[in-house]
């Protein structure tokens, strides 16, 4: 029964094709060594060559020895080639700052695509159960998961990875190994209380189906399956959203077009958001939802020229119209500009992208016009030499309007509050003698309209 249900699987999901060469993960432990008999079994059927892979942790000392002998043996008794690799597991992940659970799984994957390389593979079959599915899936509702966690584990990944048991029970499992006598390893810290997994397999489970659902792993599984598709969709959707909202800067950096990104909907959004961290970084392990969360910060801010730091050495920018991804710090080119302007006429400025427009009054104009934020009038009398737009200047001063005394350019926007990253961006009008207006913010005493006044200088700026 549990070879026909292997065989449904395979052929449902399509998870080898004829003449495939598949390495299997064998530990020792029931689930692996009863995938190795069943494929053994049925690879003339399928016309699969199938190796076997096991990778000695040296976690649990003599124990872990016995295992790999115990591979070696039942793979020479079935004549299945054997690799077998050891390597200090708890040194490695002491040295990258990783848990014993991720640094292994780290290097027996890094094992697996080695060897797939090595003999030109073209599948790896993992021997998850159903019982692992729905350990998982559980596991991700605990820390709160998305669509994409409800997934669960998949039947085939793009990269080769196959789960042919994902279907079977354990406990069928565990009896297809005592019919055929094959007597596997034993872990015994599985069956320990100590950790997450091992809680949720031995009591929450146990108590959910004698209590709930008989079924519970079965209709887990009807989910994951149903969700898929769903989250399919939408995945296809983001990939469409990404491709159209986001431009590949460099094989490190990406960047995307905050106007396209706020009109696209919510439901892409974060995936959008975690493929481009994909880009940079290889995969988003490491990733949780609340930095997700910052990324949408940063965009939805009113501010720029923002940064913010993220695990693994991600960085992440706000530019004008841009949120930059990258690994590397950006060196920002210093801001520099300065136009002659006329007394009446206009010129872009190209770095703000923005037009100045001037123009000279008499008073009786003058008194008909109306000023604002951005158009202000200068007694043109009292103008020396050239105008000019530029930016700011180190020890630039103003007399302000209406204060009396002098104030430097830089003390004035730390009072108004202006960001650093935008302070060489604000224009500033001046002649020969000095700062007439800080654009937009505050303009200065020398050049004020009195009654004496008899011409006037109507300066305007305006956005492009």
């Amino acid at each position: 029964m549990i070879i026909n249900k292997v065989r449904d699987t395979i052929k449902k999901y399509n998870l080898v094709n004829d003449g495939d060469k598949i390495i299997l993960g064998v530990s020792g432990g029931p689930d692996s060594i009863c995938m190795l008999h069943i494929l053994n079994y049925l690879k003339d059927e399928f016309n699969i060559k199938i190796y076997a892979a096991h990778l000695n942790h040296k976690i649990r000392g003599i124990e872990a020895q016995k295992d790999a002998m115990y591979v070696a043996k039942i793979c020479d008794i079935i004549r299945v080639p054997c690799f077998i690799r050891a390597i200090d597991v708890p040194a490695y992940c002491k040295e990258k700052g990783v848990s014993l659970e991720e640094g292994a799984r780290i290097l027996r994957y890094n094992m697996f695509f080695e060897i797939k390389e090595k003999i030109s593979a073209d599948k790896i079959a993992i021997a998850q159960n159903i019982n692992d599915q729905a350990e998982t899936v559980i596991m991700r509702i605990m820390r709160g998961t998305g669509l994409q966690g409800l997934k669960g584990i998949q039947y085939k990944r793009e990269d080769g990875i196959i789960r042919p048991l994902l279907d079977i029970d354990r406990e069928d499992i565990e009896k297809y190994c005592e019919q055929n006598n094959l007597a596997p390893r034993i872990d015994q810290t599985n069956l320990e209380e100590i950790y997450t997994r091992n809680k949720i397999r031995l009591k929450l489970i146990p108590y959910m189906v004698e209590n709930f659902n008989p079924n519970l792993k079965e209709s887990i599984s009807r989910m994951t399956n149903l969700l898929k598709d769903d989250s399919d969709f939408i995945m296809e959707e983001s990939n469409k959203s990404f491709n159209d909202i986001c431009n590949k800067i460099s094989d490190n950096t990406i960047s995307l077009d905050i106007d396209k990104f706020i009109n696209t909907h919510k439901a892409l959004k974060n995936r959008i958001i975690r493929k481009c961290i994909d880009f940079v970084l290889g995969d988003i392990k490491g990733i949780e939802q609340k930095h997700i969360q910052d990324v949408n910060n940063l965009i939805n801010s009113h501010k720029n020229n923002l940064r913010i730091d993220l695990p693994k050495g991600l960085l992440v920018y706000k530019k004008n119209t841009s949120i930059i991804f990258t690994d590397e710090d950006l060196v920002e080119e210093k801001i520099s500009y300065d136009y002659i302007i006329p007394k009446s006429g206009y010129i872009k400025i190209k770095e703000s992208n923005t037009i100045v427009e001037s123009k000279i009054l008499n008073i009786d104009e003058y008194q008909k016009s109306k000023s604002d934020k951005y158009i202000k009038f200068f007694d043109a009398d009292k103008i020396k030499g050239n105008l000019s737009i530029r930016n700011r200047r180190n020890g630039d001063k103003i007399k302000l309007l209406g204060l009396g005394g002098s104030k430097k350019i830089k003390d004035l926007f730390i009072d108004l509050k202006i960001p650093k990253e935008e302070r060489d961006l604000i224009p500033i009008l001046s002649d020969e003698n000095g700062i007439m207006w800080v654009i937009g913010h505050r303009m200065s005493e020398d050049y004020k309209i009195e009654s004496n006044t008899r011409n006037v200088l109507r300066i305007s700026f305006k956005a492009l």
